[in-house]
């Protein structure tokens, strides 16, 4: 998948608290810090996301999209 934002941060998937349409996930990045985003639960499932999993975290404007490396 190609996207525009070009600051990522590679980070870990702390939780995930899943909605009917929308999740929450958090992720580690260096401890102690964390970051957060919003995502649609489809999305969520679509990406296969877990607890403990790597991931790279795309800032783009305001929002966090996470991405698997």
């Amino acid at each position: 998948m190609k996207y525009g934002a070009r600051n990522r941060i590679a980070a870990e998937v702390k939780s995930i608290q899943t909605g009917d349409v929308m999740s929450l996930v958090k992720f580690t990045v260096r401890e102690p810090h964390e970051m957060a985003s919003v995502l649609t639960t489809e999305s969520v499932k679509e990406l296969g996301l877990r607890v403990g999993e790597p991931v790279e975290l795309v800032i783009k404007a305001i929002h966090v999209l996470p991405v698997k490396p």
